[in-house]
C-alpha cells in the first residue's frame, strides 16, 4: 500500500494562506480585491484588485527557502507571459480592455508562519509587452 503524498496538498494549504495574507496586506494598503484565483486555459491569476481606477493583476508567491532565488527568481518571464495572457482574458470577459492596468507581485518568503510583516510588495513589477 503506497503512502499518501501530501506534499502537493501542503503546498495548496500554503498558497492558499499565502494569498489570503496577501489580500489582507492589500486592502489595508487601500486596494479592493475583486476576485481571487482567476483561472482561464492560457493561465492564473492570484488576485485581481483595484487601486483607484486601475486594474491590478497580482502574482503572490511563497518560498520558505532561498536556495533556487527565492519567490522574485519564480516569477520566470514565461510565467509572466502566462499572468499576461490570463489578464488579457479577464479584461475581454468583463468588457474592460480600455482599463488602465498594472502587475504587481507580493512576496513572501523564509518564514515558518505566514504573516503580514514579512512580505515584499512590488507594484508595477512588470510590464504587459
Amino acid at each position: 500500500m503506497k503512502a499518501k503524498d501530501t506534499t502537493r496538498s501542503a503546498g495548496n494549504v500554503s498558497g492558499k494562506l499565502a494569498e489570503e495574507c496577501a489580500a489582507r496586506f492589500l486592502a489595508k494598503r487601500g486596494l479592493t480585491v475583486l476576485t481571487r484565483n482567476y483561472r482561464c486555459r492560457c493561465g492564473e491569476i492570484d488576485l485581481v484588485c483595484r487601486d483607484g481606477n486601475v486594474l491590478v493583476f497580482v502574482e503572490v508567491r511563497l518560498r520558505r527557502n532561498a536556495g533556487y532565488g527565492g519567490a522574485s527568481a519564480s516569477i520566470t518571464p514565461a510565467k509572466q507571459r502566462r499572468i499576461v495572457l490570463a489578464a488579457q482574458h479577464y479584461l475581454a470577459l468583463h468588457d474592460q480592455a480600455a482599463r488602465d492596468c498594472r502587475f504587481d507581485c507580493v512576496l513572501l518568503e523564509g518564514s515558518d508562519e505566514i504573516q503580514e510583516t514579512h512580505i515584499e510588495w512590488i507594484p508595477d513589477a512588470f510590464a504587459a509587452g
